[in-house]
């Protein structure tokens, strides 16, 4: 009982994504209710051309009947012809709506919820699961009805006709609804394990491809594909199980139609012998046999669709009702720039619990100020909490404990688009989409001309190389930047971000990776545009920071020194301790070989 409650629950939510397209929905239901009545009543005109013009030799009329028949079977076609493109255009309409609203919902949630969703289960539900309900919104539940009232139809003219050989045909019902139970029964856990396996092979898929070049620089090929092997072997047997059901059902139907079928010409034949029945209403009854478990056939079909659909239903719903979305005030502030000014007063931040439920914080107790248009510096060891300070800034988390300001107001009183729309940040991993460059860099923003974009990358230096590329800012870089280099897809990260204009410029080691000549580049270039911009700079290299206005030194979580270089260096403290460790490495590492600056660009 639970699981038909939520086979209704689910196809209640299901049919609501046709509710924008009802009125079509219910054109769509007439024309198929008019083809459900024409198929029924060519086997009555039948009988009455046999009954009434053949077998007593009456030809006035049979021409009408004959015309009859063949208006009904070119009505029947033609409305099945428009029905199936009709029903088509309006499932593909809601299929539309489902994925763009599966998309959004994905767009707006925290990236706490992609740290814990992989990437390939979410785009197995955009997908494959979506798709899914494709056929039961495009002609499922149009065609369901259409088959019920078929019946209904048919069981009419049956009555009609002889209500025994009537009772006959439906003798085997009970068998059939039998069988039907026993594969409903079995065949939706069955959907349920394949919609998971797909979503396993399509995450395993996403993860190893985009990582191959880690798999084969260490020579896990062997390993991977025997991972490979035990996912797809999983996935395939699932699949099986799937057919040996359906290869179970769909014989069993045809025996009972054939059953039904021998009972009639069995009963009919015996009663047309003794009188008791006419020729015309015996072959009627077996055309009749033939279309009633038709649409039987037709409604099993739609219900193996219907549980596809469920599963994926069910495996799309649990993404749509979990929301770990940001929230966001009703009545955020209204301004179009920021001043620039960044408070952090007493936070306390953690990404997740440790066993016993306690938080396992990463920031603790974390205060500091950055005034309008310094640049201040963030060091420290791994994982001490640099990069989590401006994922916060960023809000791409929300903090458990104290205040974040930005001008005087707590971050979480702006548009979170705002926000990061005024905030430019460069990571040390850049990712390029696949395009030209000019879309790399305005993003397709409608504010941002051709014109911005050049300038931005002459402020760089980066035109340079890009002039050079073929076909230069309509270069097609392809998936992640394949064709540029690791130091131009760097540049091209600065040129994205000053091309919007931000107000507060985020690093995050975003010259860690790239060679000294190209860092001299980029930083030459910085001095211009961080004038008059508040700035925040994770950097790895203590030589990059010396100029820093300030300079913030984390320790397990913890701001433990605060001041300029030269204040830190004579309070003998942490950050002296660090500076000296990776002075010594740097002395002790072997030359380093550095290409060209015409090179790179």
């Amino acid at each position: 009982m639970q699981e038909r409650g939520l086979d209704r629950k689910l196809l209640r939510r299901i049919v609501g994504y046709l509710m924008p397209y009802k009125h079509w929905v219910i054109l769509a239901f007439l024309l198929v209710l008019v083809a459900s009545f024409l198929g029924p009543l060519r086997p009555w005109l039948i009988q009455k051309a046999i009954d009434n013009h053949i077998v007593p030799g009456e030809l006035n009329g049979l021409h009408l009947i004959v015309i009859y028949l063949i208006g009904a079977l070119v009505l029947e076609g033609s409305l099945n012809y428009i029905n199936a493109y009709f029903t088509q255009w309006i499932g593909q309409q809601a299929i539309y709506d489902v994925r763009v609203r599966v998309y959004r919902h994905i767009q707006k949630q925290s990236l706490s919820f992609f740290d814990r969703t992989p990437i390939g289960r979410l785009i197995t539900r955009t997908t494959s699961d979506v798709e899914a309900l494709s056929d039961v919104l495009s002609a499922g539940l149009v065609l369901i009805m259409g088959d019920l009232f078929k019946l209904i139809f048919i069981a009419a003219f049956m009555f009609s006709l002889n209500w025994v050989l009537a009772i006959v045909t439906l003798a085997v019902m009970p068998l059939m609804l039998w069988v039907t139970m026993w594969f409903k029964r079995n065949v939706r856990s069955q959907y349920r394990e394949t919609r998971k396996q797909v979503a396993r092979l399509n995450s395993f898929l996403q993860e190893h491809v985009t990582g191959m070049r880690i798999v084969q620089l260490f020579g896990r090929e062997n390993e991977e594909m025997q991972h490979f092997r035990e996912i797809n072997d999983l996935h395939r047997v699932a699949q099986l199980k799937t057919v040996f059901f359906h290869s179970l059902f769909w014989p069993a139907v045809d025996i009972i139609a054939t059953t039904a079928i021998g009972l009639v010409l069995w009963g009919g034949g015996v009663s047309a012998l003794i009188g008791g029945l006419t020729v015309g209403v015996l072959i009627a009854f077996v055309q009749y046999c033939r279309q009633f478990f038709e649409p039987i056939r037709n409604l099993s079909d739609q219900f193996n669709t219907l549980q596809a659909a469920m599963a994926g239903a069910e495996r799309i719903f649990s993404i749509l009702d979990h929301d770990y979305a940001l929230s966001e005030v009703e009545r955020p502030q209204l301004s179009e720039k920021l001043d620039g000014r960044i408070e952090f007063e007493n936070v306390w931040f953690a990404y997740n619990n440790l066993d016993n439920g306690e938080p396992n914080w990463v920031l603790r107790d974390v205060s500091f100020t950055v005034p309008r248009g310094q640049n201040v510096a963030i060091v420290g060891a791994t994982g001490s909490g640099k990069t989590t300070i401006i994922s916060l800034l960023m809000r791409f988390y929300d903090i458990q404990k104290g205040r974040i300001l930005l001008d005087g107001k707590d971050i979480r009183s702006y548009r979170l688009r705002f926000l990061r729309w005024r905030i430019g940040l460069v990571l040390q991993d850049v990712f390029l989409f696949s395009g030209s460059v000019t879309r790399n860099i305005s993003l397709d923003h409608p504010e941002i001309t051709i014109d911005q974009v050049r300038h931005a990358a002459q402020t760089i230096g980066a035109d340079r190389f890009i002039e050079r590329l073929p076909g230069g800012y309509d270069h097609d870089v392809r998936e992640r930047g394949a064709s540029l280099s690791h130091g131009q897809r760097q540049l091209l990260s600065f040129v994205r971000v000053l091309a919007h204009d931000p107000d507060v410029l985020v690093l995050d080691e975003a010259t860690s990776s790239i060679d000294t000549e190209t860092e001299h580049v980029i930083q030459r270039a910085m001095e211009t545009l961080l004038e008059g911009r508040t700035s925040l700079v994770v950097a790895h290299r203590l030589s990059t920071v010396r100029n820093a206005d300030l300079i913030l030194v984390l320790h397990k979580g913890v701001l433990r020194e605060q001041g300029t270089h030269e204040e830190l260096l004579v309070a003998r403290g942490l950050y002296r301790t660090l500076y000296e460790l990776q002075y010594r490495e740097q002395e002790m590492a072997p030359p380093r070989v550095l290409s060209t600056f015409t090179k790179i660009i």
